[in-house]
């Protein structure tokens, strides 16, 4: 198994977890930490060798049919990726291999394993996980989503505390060390300290991994906050320099998506499937990852006014980015709808054979979308159905939902 993800989202705890739980004996090996066991991977390809080479380095137990390998920051040994064939195909052993910036050094990866490794792609914690590290009971997750499945209102007081989890996930986020550092400690201005390393590490990791890209992604790192708090949100690359454009900054826009840091949202100009076929890749909204990393870096206190119960700052971002994120760690690719600059629509994604619009509102005024109702009248043939997250309860409208925002994790 390969576990992909950006920095810190917790690969390597989780893996530790598994295997004490499951197996009497772990190899971990990080080739971050030991450049000298890539060398075990050099020159031959064969099991047997390998397990010997790693063996005298001083690892193991390696005990057969009782011993999970990890192979951790497996981005820093090609090799090693190339090896996994045979190492599956050896069957003594069970391997996981976890990393990032996956994408960036394929070319020095001599064979993939295809058909030997299945691969999932980690995330920070959604809102439900949230809710579960806040002892939220599975009878009342299992409430919300017979409300979300039924179409009918939560109760009030539940709705005004699950608000309230809400607007505190918008600001502590999902990243797990963020995440026990708020719940160990009152002062939250350790929570934020946590955030801000997180962010410092990966402008680290850009200064180390990006090569010659390092300064365009830095800077396009740097703009998300910025560039999601404009009006029409999209990311305009000629407010990073006045030449800016994909020629100039598509590496850079590919690092950081290889990186899992950003979260690209494509312009799709037509309500039709497949969406890759209709994408416009020079036209684009991105997010962060993580909207508690983006609230810290935007500073101001933003956190104390959401808290307060304002979550419409910054022209409705930090709600956006919620939903985004949330959609992604439910498998979705993230498309927005414009055409010719006209009837923008906040998310498109494919439910059963048609299209799902989803509009996200944080205001009082959640019941405006003339952008909406112009493609409902003219192209609802296309829709399967047309959601508004806002901060209230749940009604229907003609053919429109409304859900309150953190039944996004049902989507």
């Amino acid at each position: 198994m390969l576990i992909k993800g950006a920095r810190q989202v917790g690969k390597t705890t989780i893996v530790r977890e598994f295997a004490r739980t499951n197996y009497p004996h772990f190899v971990e090996i990080n080739f971050e930490k030991d450049p000298q066991a890539k060398e075990a991977f050099a020159g031959s390809r064969d099991a047997k060798t390998i397990i010997s080479r790693l063996s005298i380095m001083g690892y193991g137990p390696f005990v057969e049919g009782k011993t999970l390998v990890f192979l951790d920051e497996i981005q820093s040994c090609p090799n090693a990726r190339t090896a996994i064939k045979f190492l599956a195909e050896d069957g003594r052993f069970d391997y996981i291999e976890s990393g990032f910036l996956l994408g960036i050094n394929y070319g020095e990866v001599s064979s993939f394993p295809v058909g030997y490794e299945s691969q999932i792609q980690m995330y920070p914690l959604d809102f439900e996980e949230w809710l579960w590290a806040n002892n939220i009971s599975e009878e009342v997750i299992a409430q919300i989503r017979e409300a979300y499945n039924n179409h009918h209102p939560m109760d009030d007081f539940m709705h005004e505390q699950l608000m309230k989890h809400y607007r505190t996930f918008l600001i502590v986020g999902g990243m797990p060390k963020v995440v026990t550092t708020y719940f160990s400690n009152s002062d939250f201005s350790q929570t934020l300290r946590q955030q801000r390393l997180i962010i410092n590490n990966y402008r680290l990791d850009i200064a180390k991994y990006a090569d010659k890209d390092k300064a365009r992604a830095k800077r396009f790192f740097d703009a998300i906050p910025a560039e999601l708090s404009k009006t029409h949100k999209r990311f305009i690359l000629s407010d990073l320099e006045k030449t800016g454009n994909m020629q100039k900054y598509g590496d850079a826009a590919q690092w950081l998506d290889d990186a899992g840091i950003a979260l690209f949202c494509y312009n799709t100009h037509a309500l039709n499937l497949p969406f890759e076929q209709y994408k416009n890749r020079n036209l684009f909204k991105v997010y962060l990852l993580d909207t508690g990393l983006l609230c810290a870096m935007w500073g101001d206190n933003i956190q104390w006014q959401v808290l307060n119960g304002d979550i419409d700052i910054n022209e409705g971002a930090l709600t956006e980015n919620f939903v985004a994120a949330e959609l992604s760690k439910h498998g979705h690719t993230l498309h927005y709808y414009d055409r010719k600059s006209r009837n923008e629509l906040d998310f498109l994604i494919r439910e059963e054979k048609k299209v799902t619009i989803i509009e996200v509102k944080s205001g009082n005024d959640y019941e405006k979308h003339a952008a909406l109702d112009n493609v409902l009248d003219e192209q609802s043939e296309y829709v399967e159905r047309s959601l508004v997250l806002n901060k209230f309860q749940y009604k229907q409208h003609n053919d429109i939902l409304y859900l309150p925002l953190y039944m996004a994790m049902m989507l």
